[in-house]
């Protein structure tokens, strides 16, 4: 599956970087989020995540990395997650443009693979639920960032 969008952001470029780079900042707003452990600053972290599809629920035990970082214009992270009978594989890139009146345009993709039994159980129901949990994430980071 591949999602991509652009939220403009009343803060300076830095700012909306410094945020969005931080693992415990951007943990506040992750839907299903239960733990983060940064493993190496500005390298690897862990984070444990759950999510529902309809009546299917899993949990989720990730090994993200940024794979590359050139602050405060872009950055990009893969991540590779556990459940029982389950997997997910995802790359994302996020771009720090200067917006109007001081603003940052956040320009955003995911590329996600799900695989095994959550994939089966769930297929149908994965666009729609990963759809509203990036717009849930992103009007938090935005509400944070700018208040």
């Amino acid at each position: 599956m591949h999602f991509e969008g652009t939220v403009n952001i009343k803060a300076p470029r830095q700012k909306v970087w410094d945020y969005l780079t931080d693992p415990q900042s951007v943990s506040q707003c992750a839907p299903g989020l239960q733990s983060v452990d940064v493993v190496e600053p500005d390298k690897k972290f862990k984070a444990v995540a759950g999510v529902g599809f309809g009546s299917v629920k899993v949990t989720f035990e990730n090994d993200v990395e940024w794979v590359a970082l050139d602050p405060p214009n872009r950055a990009e992270m893969k991540a590779h997650g556990k459940a029982p009978g389950s997997g997910v594989d995802i790359t994302s890139v996020m771009g720090l443009v200067e917006g109007p009146d001081g603003s940052t345009e956040l320009q955003w993709t995911a590329d996600i693979v799900v695989v095994g039994t959550i994939a089966s159980l769930a297929s149908r129901l994965m666009g729609s639920v990963t759809r509203k949990l990036t717009g849930e994430f992103f009007n938090c980071v935005k509400g944070k960032i700018e208040a």
